[in-house]
């Protein structure tokens, strides 16, 4: 049986006791500017300045030079400062064009399934939990299935490496016919440094050995990962951990 990290097992008791990742997701603004030194820093300032508090920003540069950048702002000390309030202050901060303000990823995306592997094997799996995603979905949750077909052990170890920086990511499902070496370093990694539990299709290699759960049949393995992060469902990772299905 694998080992089960702390911040696994603490994490995971956590998730499962929210629908979406998380409790309040606060406001969401797109913002459009202008790229300038300190552009960041004085969206940030303002933010704090209002008595707001910044829990999701991430920002990138358009082909044409324009920078766009989204941001969730939640603990509003002032409930008067409202979307509004702060649609009009970004507004103001030089260089900015526009500011929208959109759904969280809360609402959008909430608990994210990522599928690594090899092209069919991942298409079986993502069919399997779409299918699982829906039903949940129907019921208040909300659940996303993210796919990357990928292979190579350099490539896949470094697609698992990343999953613990994608944001609102809470299971991996690895899908193919032959994973080991670094790849299996990489979960080891992602389950202790991260705290994100992993599914591997029962496959020749050692990953098998480093997954929290293994199954055998990739549309089973799609369900068995909506259904362990779901938390209207009462599949719980703690109590089949280490097991083959």
């Amino acid at each position: 049986m694998p080992y089960l990290p702390e911040l696994l097992k603490t994490r995971y008791l956590w998730l499962k006791q929210h629908s979406a990742l998380d409790v309040i997701s606060g406001d969401a603004f797109e913002i459009l500017a202008s790229d300038r030194t300190g552009l960041l820093a004085d969206i940030t300032t303002f933010v704090t300045n209002s008595g707001g508090s910044v829990n999701y920003f991430q920002s990138w540069s358009e082909y044409d030079g324009a920078v766009r950048a989204l941001i969730q702002i939640v603990s509003l000390s002032d409930p008067q400062q409202d979307a509004d309030f702060y649609i009009k202050g970004l507004s103001k901060i030089k260089s900015i064009k526009k500011v929208l303000l959109r759904p969280s990823f809360r609402q959008t995306y909430g608990k994210r399934v990522i599928v690594l592997g090899g092209g069919a094997q991942v298409a079986q799996v993502a069919h399997g939990a779409i299918a699982e995603a829906d039903r949940h979905n129907i019921r208040g949750e909300t659940i996303s299935i993210d796919t990357v077909a990928v292979v190579g052990e350099k490539e896949v170890a470094q697609a698992v490496r990343a999953v613990g920086r994608l944001h609102r990511a809470a299971i991996l499902v690895l899908a193919g016919s032959l994973m080991g070496g670094d790849i299996t370093v990489a979960v080891n990694e992602l389950r202790r440094e991260y705290g994100i539990p992993v599914i591997a299709l029962n496959m020749a290699g050692s990953v098998t050995k480093a997954a929290d759960l293994v199954v055998s049949d990739p549309t089973e393995a799609g369900v068995m990962s909506v259904m362990l992060i779901s938390h209207i469902g009462q599949f719980n990772l703690l109590q089949v951990h280490g097991k083959k299905f």
